[in-house]
Formats: C-alpha cells, structure tokens, sequence
C-alpha cells in the first residue's frame, strides 16, 4: 500500500531553517538505502538545499545533484529536481512543492510549514492521498 508521511515543523531549529529537516528526511533515506526524488518548488530553493546536503553532516557525503546538471543523473541516490525538469518519479519521494506529485511512487514525504496559515493546501493533499488509497501518517518535528 502506498504511504503518504506528512512532517509538520516545530520544533526551534526546523523553524528557522525548514530545509534542515529536509536534510534529516534526506539522510534517514539513504541510510536506508532508499533513491529518493526532492521536488523542490523552484530553482532557488534546489539550489539552497544543494548547498545544505553538502554542509550538513560533516561526517557523513550525503551523494546528491540538481537534475540537469549532469548525465549520471540516474546514479545519484538523492536527486532534486524543479518543476520544469522532466525526471521520472522514484520509489520515495520529498515533496515541496504546492500540489500532490503525479506518476507512481511507494511513499511521499510532505513537509508542513510551521505558520498554520500555510497549511491549507496541505490539508486538501491528505484528503487527496486518503482518497486514493494512502496509508496516512503525521509526525510532529
């Protein structure tokens, strides 16, 4: 069955800096061994989470790349990608961006902003995901 896990923001850290959870979510799956698709919202914010895997553990390469930017890109187990690159869905995906992803995929990971006033959209793709069959978890960080 297909899972969708949705990351509310809370505590101080990820408040300050939400791209650092993304990171944590990052590194837990390729511990696990998982290729993992980040659907980063625009250009910017892939850029600025390119720039955090490569500080974020000093000990420890987190082996990731922008899609588009070089042709091994299938060998990289932590690929971000924009809204206009065309790169197929793999089994785990990290979703930021406004709108449910398409294509198949086992699990999606959702990062909900800490301003409840940012939530809205969120609330519609967990109806969504129930919908089409997801099993449903939150997890407060």
């Amino acid at each position: 069955m297909p899972r969708a896990d949705f990351y509310l923001i809370d505590k101080p850290r990820f408040r300050a800096q939400p791209l650092l959870l993304v990171c944590e979510l990052v590194k837990k799956a390729y511990a696990a061994g998982l290729p993992t698709l980040v659907l980063a919202r625009d250009q910017t914010q892939a850029e600025a989470l390119d720039d955090l895997l490569w500080s974020f553990d000093p000990d420890e390469y987190l082996p990731h790349q922008i899609a588009g930017q070089d042709e091994d890109e299938d060998e990289a187990p932590i690929l971000i990608t924009t809204p206009d690159a065309d790169v197929p869905a793999r089994p785990l995906l990290i979703n930021l961006r406004d709108a449910a992803p398409a294509g198949q995929f086992d699990r999606v990971l959702e990062v909900v902003p800490a301003d409840p006033a940012a939530r809205g959209s969120l609330r519609e793709r967990w109806k969504h995901y129930k919908s089409l069959g997801f099993e449903l978890k939150k997890f407060d960080m």
